[in-house]
């Protein structure tokens, strides 16, 4: 039912590889060069991009480990949980980079 596990080892690798540096990076105190003028809700925006990471682990490892369909469809739906904890903390991150223009703080 879960397919072959080597194509769910293969996703958690790419999205370890391409999602997690940068902000664990960012939660360390590193600002990336390209986000300078935006600084305020970069704490935001990073714990949002971990909430998508957290997707793949959720997702992937039950699926992996040949769970019951009724464990996968559960983590699938706490997948949806996380999507939107995401999209809540980028849209807290605009309005706090926002409210910091507005004041004249960069």
């Amino acid at each position: 039912m879960n397919g072959n596990p080597l194509y769910h080892w293969t996703a958690l690798a790419v999205s370890t590889a391409l999602l997690l540096p940068i902000p664990v990076a960012v939660l360390a105190g590193w600002t990336p060069p390209w986000t300078r003028e935006r600084r305020a809700g970069m704490r935001l925006r990073a714990y949002g991009v971990l909430c998508f990471y957290a997707l793949a682990p959720l997702n992937g490892l039950p699926r992996i480990a040949d769970a019951s369909a009724g464990t996968v469809m559960a983590c699938t739906a706490a997948g949806l949980g996380l999507i939107a904890a995401a999209a809540v903390l980028f849209l807290l991150a605009e309005r706090k980079d926002a409210n910091a223009r507005s004041a004249g703080q960069v």
